[in-house]
């Protein structure tokens, strides 16, 4: 269903349980960063109302995400750091079209957005199989199936708003193409990208 050209190497899962605080942290900002941009969405084009209604349900979700990742820190007597930079959103929001039409630059902002919810999708996937800790396991696998639904409405948004305007799928295509050599680079540090 993702699409993604190339999987995770199950071994980052182990990199991340040696530091459970750190990939919390990291998660927690994850949810943070993925409400903000829904919210950017709604700024940058309100005249589209069903694309606000949904990013604005999705903004209330990814906050109530990171409030229940907030409490799994907690709970392990964690604290919440400082926000991580995420190397990986940074390097794909340069492949993001700017100075393009306002349509166009929609279209690649939601495909954008889709590609860091398969990603995380997949690293969720991966963490509910391979974490020891069964409280953890089943949180992402709960996770996993909610990014797996925010990646369908970035997608089938983009292919709403694209209709006439391009070929969408040989636009996402280009996106897999582009992340799949990107994220050789990554898998290595106890981050949700990294």
């Amino acid at each position: 269903m993702l699409g993604l050209k190339l999987e995770t190497d199950p071994r980052w899962a182990n990199i991340a349980e040696s530091n459970l605080s750190e990939i919390l942290t990291d998660h927690a900002y994850c949810e943070q960063k993925a409400a903000s941009n829904a919210i950017s969405i709604i700024v940058g084009y309100p005249y589209h109302s069903e694309l606000v209604e949904e990013m604005l349900k999705l903004a209330q979700e990814e906050l109530q995400h990171f409030e229940m990742v907030h409490q799994k820190i907690k709970a392990r007597g964690f604290e919440l750091g400082f926000e991580r930079k995420d190397h990986y959103v940074n390097e794909l929001y340069k492949f993001m079209r700017k100075g393009y039409s306002k349509k166009i630059v929609l279209i690649d902002r939601l495909l954008f957005a889709a590609m860091i919810e398969a990603r995380s999708c997949e690293r969720f996937k991966i963490l509910s199989e391979q974490l020891k800790d069964p409280d953890l396991s089943n949180f992402y696998r709960e996770l996993m199936i909610s990014e797996a639904g925010h990646y369908t409405t970035f997608i089938g948004f983009a292919r709403k708003y694209g209709e006439g305007v391009e070929d969408v799928n040989l636009r996402w295509q280009q996106w897999l193409d582009f992340e799949a050599g990107l994220i050789k680079s990554y898998g290595k540090q106890e981050t949700i990208h990294g």
